[in-house]
């Protein structure tokens, strides 16, 4: 199981943009389907976005489309996340987590980083 360690949040005006990193441990990182989730203030923590373990295929909930693209650095151990044309509704705490297969929507493991705020104000 990997580390992961989530970085890059912070307040943000609407319309504006934010890059998110997540730093993970371990040799077999490059092996893992990534994914980003977000939990909202009083929400639920709902799927964001998706990673195959080679970087090559991804997928994104619609509400994120053409707005966010994710990515990633196996060299460097990291998945990002950039985050262009900010609304509000994208306020959350931001994780990211392994996939147990390419396309799910729901995280490997209910193991949870500390995560990064994003706010956005109008």
């Amino acid at each position: 199981q990997v580390q992961l360690v989530e970085s890059g949040g912070g307040l943000v005006q609407a319309g504006g943009s934010q890059r998110l990193s997540c730093a993970a441990s371990g040799r077999t990182f490059s092996s893992y389907h990534m994914a980003w989730f977000r939990q909202p203030p009083g929400k639920e923590r709902e799927f964001v976005a998706g990673i195959s373990s080679g970087g090559g295929a991804k997928y994104y909930t619609d509400s994120v489309k053409d707005r966010f693209t994710i990515s990633r650095d196996n060299a460097k151990n990291t998945v990002y996340l950039q985050m262009n044309s900010l609304k509000p509704e994208d306020t959350a705490v931001y994780y990211c987590n392994t996939l147990p297969w390419y396309g799910s929507r729901s995280p490997d493991y209910d193991y949870w980083g500390q995560g990064t705020q994003v706010t956005v104000s109008s």
